[in-house]
């Protein structure tokens, strides 16, 4: 989506068009959802934020100004910065994080031509990382999803996270080290692979 598309759909947000705002929900919400779900490893907790991700977006639709960038850009800023600050807030005061199952949610996406045997080895493989991932320090794991799932620079994290280059750089590295041994202690990766 364009600069000028976003700008678009967001001023027909702004009149009342309801399929603008269905629009804007249909093509971010898989995304913001995945990153939700990284940070809390729970379905019902990553629908819940990502709820209110939208509902954020939408008050603040007043606030986007194409001139700045493109829609995709700003609506995912303000949905790190809310997920972080609900995993910051529930570090503090630790909740069950006993990942479950989300087979059949509906923002899973299917790749194209997988028979059913790969497509579960892959969900297999996919909850087994996310169970390495929550295994992680909250600041290891912070860094690793920010870099290594949603691509952020290294620039992106430390203006996100306000904590130096080097220290970002650091974490990510301990991260990535100390996944690999968790992944290899729950046999998910063999030692040639890391």
């Amino acid at each position: 989506m364009t600069v000028g598309e976003g700008a678009e759909l967001v001023r027909r947000c702004r009149a009342g068009d309801g399929a603008a705002w269905e629009e804007i929900v249909s093509t971010y919400s898989r995304r913001i959802y995945n990153l939700a779900y990284r940070f809390t490893s729970r379905a019902d907790a990553a629908e819940d934020l990502t709820q209110e991700v939208f509902v954020r977006v939408y008050r603040s639709l007043e606030q986007y100004d194409p001139k700045q960038g493109d829609l995709q850009n700003w609506l995912m800023r303000l949905a790190r910065n809310l997920i972080i600050d609900d995993y910051r807030r529930r570090q503090r005061a630790p909740q069950d994080t006993h990942a479950e199952d989300i087979e059949g949610h509906t923002y899973h996406l299917r790749a194209a031509g997988n028979t059913p045997q790969r497509e579960l080895e892959r969900r297999e493989l996919g909850e087994q990382v996310q169970a390495g991932i929550d295994r992680l320090p909250p600041d290891l794991r912070t860094c690793v999803i920010l870099r290594d799932i949603e691509e952020l620079s290294y620039q992106e994290i430390v203006d996100l996270l306000k904590i130096p280059e080097g220290t970002v750089k650091s974490r990510i590295n301990r991260g990535r080290i100390e996944l690999a041994k968790i992944l290899r202690r729950m046999r998910v990766v063999a030692m040639s692979d890391v």
